[in-house]
């Protein structure tokens, strides 16, 4: 789940939760609200956890002096 995704999904969760006041027979919408903002807040988490945390692409590549070369 991207960071975008993520935002959409706490913005959405947010409307449902407190600028809605329709209701539908068995559904609670605060509580789908609720429900994607956790889930959007968990994913902006992991999103950010991997961008800044787990590394770039490039950092875990090796540099290419250190990269095997193929033998044709």
């Amino acid at each position: 789940m991207t960071t975008g995704v993520s935002l959409f999904l706490i913005a959405v969760g947010a409307i449902c939760t407190w600028a809605v006041t329709a209701s539908v027979a068995g559904i609670d919408i605060e509580v789908v609200g609720v429900i994607l903002m956790v889930v959007g807040g968990v994913g902006l988490l992991f999103s950010l956890f991997y961008l800044f945390g787990a590394g770039s692409e490039e950092e875990r590549r090796a540099p290419a002096e250190q990269r095997p070369t193929r033998e044709p």
